[in-house]
């Protein structure tokens, strides 16, 4: 794929958002190609010309994707239309072997899109306060919380860290990973007795396969110093390098 005609799919809820919040980050890791934004009503794209997948943060997540009999939890916000969209999207991402980055949201419907579950109301299942994971704006990060990375994932090598603070801004997360995914990131202070600690970062099982999905928001901590805004610029730039080399 010649660099002149690919580029890089940006799946969000809003452009504006989009253009705001996350292409700066793109640019800034190296990205100097096509930023192509997509959203719910607009065509399913051709991806042919497509060298990445970036997938944004939102709304929830309809459950009858993952079970037809789970009634959507009072509490849940759901972006149907979207759900609609992305989850062919993904699906034909994956079965060209794009390299696709889930953030927020977008690590919740990869994994969906993919054959996993989500917990839709993390306060509930967890019994914790409403709080822990909902801290700060787009615009005003709150380092709330910190992630563990397992030590022989290919996140933690990417990121080169094994603990960092991260923000958090959600109130669903997955529940069963999908099966061509693991999970490589927890944050071990938000536990269950039957799931274990919430979830926090997937990688694909395949190692020639450049997917990875986190829950936190590091197109707000870019402009960091310090590990979470180094392990922000490190995803971003990891993403771009993965997106560059499918145009050889």
């Amino acid at each position: 794929m010649s660099s002149t005609n690919s580029n890089l799919l940006v799946s969000c809820k809003n452009k504006s958002g989009a253009e705001k919040y996350y292409l700066p980050a793109l640019k800034a890791a190296g990205w100097a190609g096509a930023l192509h934004l997509v959203a719910a009503g607009d065509p399913l794209p051709d991806l042919a010309n497509t060298s990445g997948l970036l997938l944004t943060g939102g709304d929830d997540i309809h459950p009858g994707h993952w079970d037809a009999t789970e009634p959507v939890h009072p509490k849940a916000e759901v972006d149907a239309a979207r759900d609609a969209f992305e989850i062919p999207l993904i699906r034909a991402a994956w079965d060209r072997h794009l390299p696709i980055l889930g953030i927020c949201r977008g690590e919740q419907i990869l994994n969906v899109a993919l054959g996993g579950s989500m917990i839709q109301d993390v306060p509930e299942h967890y019994a914790c306060e409403p709080e822990r994971h909902q801290h700060g704006t787009p615009d005003a990060a709150d380092m709330h919380h910190r992630v563990q990375l397992a030590p022989g994932s290919r996140l933690r090598a990417l990121l080169g860290e094994d603990v960092f603070l991260v923000n958090s801004r959600h109130h669903q997360s997955v529940k069963r990973v999908a099966a061509p995914l693991v999970a490589v990131g927890w944050h071990l202070d938000t536990a269950h007795p039957d799931t274990g600690p919430i979830i926090e970062a997937v990688e694909a099982t395949d190692p020639t396969r450049w997917v990875f999905g986190v829950q936190w928001h590091p197109e707000n901590l870019v402009g960091l110093k310090g590990p979470a805004g180094d392990a922000a610029r490190d995803l971003f730039t990891a993403f771009v390098q993965a997106a560059k080399r499918g145009q050889d």
